[in-house]
Order: structure tokens, then C-alpha cells, then sequence
């Protein structure tokens, strides 16, 4: 199986990297959405962002990845351990992300009864699902507006309550199931449930490049990547490490970056000028705009960062304006000309 596609090497789509680079970052930003043309590199950014992330510590042989230096995320079997005195046994593994393919079943997601114990040995046993592979993680879902509404129920309902409870055939089970939620999608193929959108904490708009330079750039690398995978990986190696050490330092920064009362009231004004929808709007923008700022190692947040993160973080939560025919983007990037200015 061929490596990665690096993600250091991805050219031309540098508001996708940064998105989800500030994911990577603080995982309660909420996930991020990616709508855009066919072959822009959607699920190339995503898989090449999975070989980046730094690995994380897990309970061995655990299901769930749990984290043993937080008990009180721990599952029912590794708290047991615990409260028994017994150690639990921790190795490194590699952040799980896991794919959510189109047609999966219920069973599939949430998990079930595990026929073979229960028609070998007669015991009623748990098999986890997708959502117990992606605690911890990164759940991807492409053609994420292709996918059905009771899948999309289900999946709202774990990602606001960070656990996934069973309560079918005899069994009773509840784990964790914390993680970012990664979708793609064409809007061609069709517009993406409301409720689902707005979980989205960041939203990407992506198209072909139009710039001759760009375009050849992309064309020429991937030439490259398909003639000789691992070379093109190892020659790319440096770069991705960079990116790799600069997420580390940034989510170790990211609780002592400061937000100022100044930058509650510019995030709160935009908002307000925009017409979003609830609060989400502000929570996000604040959030990503103190992992940007994480990003960079600043101690504050400023003006800069919210410049920064605006479009990706409230472009999907507008209202439809029937008098203003101009595109979310345009009339985000207006808002912040006048409330934010350079």
C-alpha cells in the first residue's frame, strides 16, 4: 500500500491546510467541512493530515483508545481495571482515522451484539462499531451530503454528548466517542442537512486553481508522487516534520493564549453584523482564531487571527438573503473589512 500523499506537498489550498491544521490543534472546535469541485485534493488533504498527527498514548488492547491519564473519560472495562488497583497497560499508537463509507448500517456505526460469542459460547458480548475505532481520532465521511438522515441523526446526537450508548438485544453499553468530524462533498451532488452543517465547526470552500503556476505546481508533484511513492514522501519528509513539531508546540500553547475583552467585543460585532444564527459562531471564531494564534506561538490573540479564520469559521452559518445575491464568502470577507480592518 502506497504512502500518503504528503501533506506539506499539497499545493494551492492553503485555507483546507489551515483549517485543519486548527483542528489538529483543539479538537472541540467541532470538525471541519470541506465542499468543492471534484479532484481539488479534498481526501488527499485529510489522509495526509492522518500521517502527520503525532501519535498519542492509549490503554493497551483497549477498544477504545481510552486515555489513561484521564480516568474520568475512561470506558466501563479499563475504570474497573482501576478501581481494582490493577496498572493499566499504556502504548504509543497513531491517532485513529477512520472512514464512514456511504450505505454503512446502524450496526456498523454504533456497534452490536457479537454473533460469534453469542452462537459459540452463548455469551452476549459488544462489538464495537466505526464510533468506537474513532474515539480519539478523526472520523472522515466523503460525500458527506450523500449520507442518510438517520445516520446523520445518529451521528449528531454522539457528537454533542461525546459518548455512544447501546441499548439493543440484552446489551447495555456506553463508551466514549469523542472526535473530529472531517466531511467532503460536491454540492452538485446535493446540499447538506442543516442540523449537520451547523456541527461543523469550520467550513471550507474549495476550487480548482486558476493560476497557471498553481496548476502546473499541483500536476508536476503528483506526477512525481505516483512514479515513485516513498521517495517523493522521504523527499518531503523535513517539511511535514516541521508541520508535525509546529501542531505539538501549538497544542501545548493553546491553553495560555489570551483573549482580550477587545476581541470578545470585535467577534461579538461581526457576528452581529453577519446575522449568525445563536452563538456557535463566536464560541468557533474565538477558538480558532486562539489556535491560529497557538499556531504561531503568540501569547494573545489579535485582530490578524480573526482575519484569519473569519471565512472558515462563519461562512456557513449566514442566513439566505433574498436582497444580497453575492455568496457567503463575499459577504463575510465585506463584514470583516469593516469591523476588522487591517
Amino acid at each position: 500500500m502506497a504512502p500518503a500523499f504528503p501533506f506539506s506537498a499539497i499545493a494551492g489550498q492553503d485555507e483546507m491546510k489551515l483549517a485543519m491544521t486548527i483542528a489538529a490543534v483543539d479538537g472541540s472546535i467541532g470538525g471541519v467541512l470541506v465542499f468543492g469541485d471534484r479532484g481539488t485534493g479534498k481526501s488527499t488533504v485529510v489522509r495526509a493530515l492522518a500521517g502527520l498527527l503525532p501519535s498519542i498514548r492509549a490503554v493497551a488492547d483497549c477498544p477504545y483508545h481510552c486515555n489513561p491519564e484521564h480516568e474520568d473519560t475512561l470506558c466501563d472495562h479499563c475504570r474497573e481495571q482501576t478501581q481494582a488497583g490493577k496498572r493499566l497497560n499504556v502504548r504509543e499508537i497513531s491517532v485513529p482515522v477512520v472512514d464512514l463509507p456511504l450505505g454503512v448500517t446502524e450496526d456498523r456505526v454504533v456497534g452490536a451484539l457479537d454473533l460469534e460469542q453469542a452462537l459459540t459460547r452463548g455469551e452476549k458480548a459488544f462489538e464495537p462499531g466505526l464510533l468506537a475505532r474513532a474515539n480519539r481520532g478523526f472520523l472522515y465521511i466523503d460525500e458527506v451530503n450523500l449520507l442518510e438522515d438517520h445516520i446523520v441523526d445518529l451521528l449528531l446526537d454522539v457528537a454533542a454528548s461525546g459518548e455512544n450508548v447501546v441499548e439493543r438485544e440484552g446489551l447495555s453499553v456506553r463508551h466514549p466517542a469523542k472526535f473530529v468530524l472531517i466531511g467532503s462533498g460536491n454540492p452538485e451532488e446535493g446540499e447538506l442537512r442543516p442540523q449537520l452543517l451547523d456541527r461543523f465547526g469550520l467550513s471550507v470552500e474549495v476550487s480548482t486553481p486558476e493560476e497557471l503556476h498553481t496548476r502546473m505546481q499541483v500536476v508536476r508533484r503528483r506526477d512525481e508522487y505516483e512514479s515513485d511513492p516513498k521517495a517523493f514522501v522521504q523527499k518531503w519528509a523535513d517539511q511535514d516534520a516541521e508541520v508535525r513539531q509546529r501542531i505539538e508546540r501549538g497544542r501545548e500553547k493553546l491553553p495560555h493564549v489570551e483573549v482580550t475583552d477587545e476581541i470578545l467585543e470585535r467577534t461579538s460585532t461581526l457576528c452581529i453584523a453577519l446575522g449568525t444564527d445563536g452563538l456557535r459562531g463566536e464560541l468557533t471564531l474565538i477558538r480558532a482564531a486562539r489556535a491560529a494564534a497557538a499556531l504561531e506561538e503568540a501569547d494573545r490573540v489579535e485582530v490578524k487571527h480573526l482575519r484569519q479564520v473569519a471565512g472558515v469559521a462563519l461562512r456557513h452559518r449566514l442566513r439566505r438573503d433574498p436582497l444580497d445575491e453575492s455568496g457567503s464568502t463575499t459577504r463575510v470577507q465585506r463584514a470583516v473589512e469593516e469591523h476588522l480592518p487591517a
